[in-house]
């Protein structure tokens, strides 16, 4: 008889690199229902170091890229490994961690996260789950986003599921299938932003409300050719800094109207990506936060009701699915969408590295 419990950590970096993200969980399957319950989770912010290696890692030669993966593992396993003996974990059936993006070139046949190196089983001790996305680009797809079929299993009451991130991305049932998308940078580029204010971010989106919106910015940004493409489709580090940034530079504003503009376009897009507006919307990650932002994404979603959860599923959401993409991949069932990613088939994806392998 197939286990029916399960007992994991799911582990998430995320491109606005506010760190690693840790949740415990808990999962349950009866009748093909499956439950959740997150238990100890936290978030351990990366050093002003590591913050510059993986903004930098896109930059990197093969060699140095390579140091750079092994690096990683090691600073990762450290910190899996603290999280486990500081919260006295026992019996878990795996660590399910999605390591670190540095390339996402899908169009390419090309995804990279680093941290996914066999030694990382050795190192915590544990069975580990991991490289959830480079199948899915061999198969074709996109190799992204891969949380809604979490948001399919365990969030099926809502009509949409949003994640507010580096990027913003939704999920939805159309015509019987799973879609899900990327619909633009979010904290990625309101960071940075906040960061010319000596600001690690914008809290509750008070810089921008101070700001103006620039009109020609705002329609500049809303005509860029990926909003026009057809899903699936997602997006890497590299549209903000060789497509955003430099498009935002071209304009001498301040600071404060950067920042209004660019809300302004995140909640645009958002709203240009909903097919229908009613019923209701979830809104996790890290922007359900910026209140100024769900202000502008309500005003343009009415009358659909937004939702913001509980904190440990704001903040925890994809560690949460992470934990479930491994589940399933240990029951070997399906974790990832092909009508989501574009991918050949549906399939199970990721690798699983037992302790004893080196």
């Amino acid at each position: 008889m197939e286990k029916q419990n399960y007992n994991v950590i799911g582990v998430m970096s995320g491109t606005s690199l506010d760190g690693v993200d840790l949740a415990h969980i808990f999962f349950s399957v009866t009748n093909n229902k499956w439950t959740y319950k997150i238990k100890e989770c936290e978030t351990v912010p990366y050093s002003d170091i590591w913050v510059e290696k993986l903004k930098n890692g896109i930059n990197l030669p093969k060699n140095d890229l390579e140091k750079l993966d092994t690096e990683y593992t090691a600073e990762l396993s450290n910190i899996i490994t603290f999280f486990i003996n500081r919260y006295e974990l026992k019996n878990i059936d795996a660590v399910c961690t999605h390591g670190h993006t540095i390339l996402h070139q899908p169009q390419n046949g090309l995804t990279l996260q680093i941290g996914n190196l066999p030694i990382i089983s050795k190192l915590v001790n544990q069975k580990v789950i991991c490289n959830f996305r480079v199948q899915d680009v061999q198969l074709g797809g996109q190799g992204a986003p891969l949380v809604p079929i979490g948001d399919q299993i365990l969030f099926s009451d809502y009509d949409y599921c949003l994640n507010l991130g580096g990027f913003s991305n939704v999920s939805f049932e159309e015509n019987g299938n799973r879609i899900a998308f990327d619909i633009s940078p979010v904290n990625t580029v309101l960071n940075f932003y906040a960061e010319k204010k000596g600001l690690k971010y914008d809290e509750n989106g008070k810089t921008a409300a101070s700001g103006s919106i620039d009109q020609k910015l705002l329609s500049h940004l809303n005509s860029l050719a990926f909003y026009k493409q057809n899903y699936p489709k997602s997006l890497g580090f590299e549209f903000v800094k060789t497509t955003i940034i430099p498009l935002i530079e071209n304009y001498k504003i301040s600071t404060e109207d950067k920042l209004r503009t660019f809300t302004e376009h995140i909640a645009v897009q958002i709203a240009n990506a909903l097919p229908v507006k009613q019923g209701q919307m979830l809104i996790t990650g890290g922007g359900a936060y910026n209140s100024f932002l769900i202000e502008k994404i309500k005003e343009y979603t009415e009358p659909l009701k937004i939702i913001v959860p509980d904190i440990k599923t704001i903040e925890f959401k994809e560690a949460l699915i992470f934990g479930l993409l491994g589940v399933l991949k240990l029951r070997n069932e399906v974790n990832t969408l092909s009508s989501v990613t574009g991918a050949k088939h549906d399939h199970s994806s990721g690798i699983i590295f037992e302790v004893c392998e080196k």
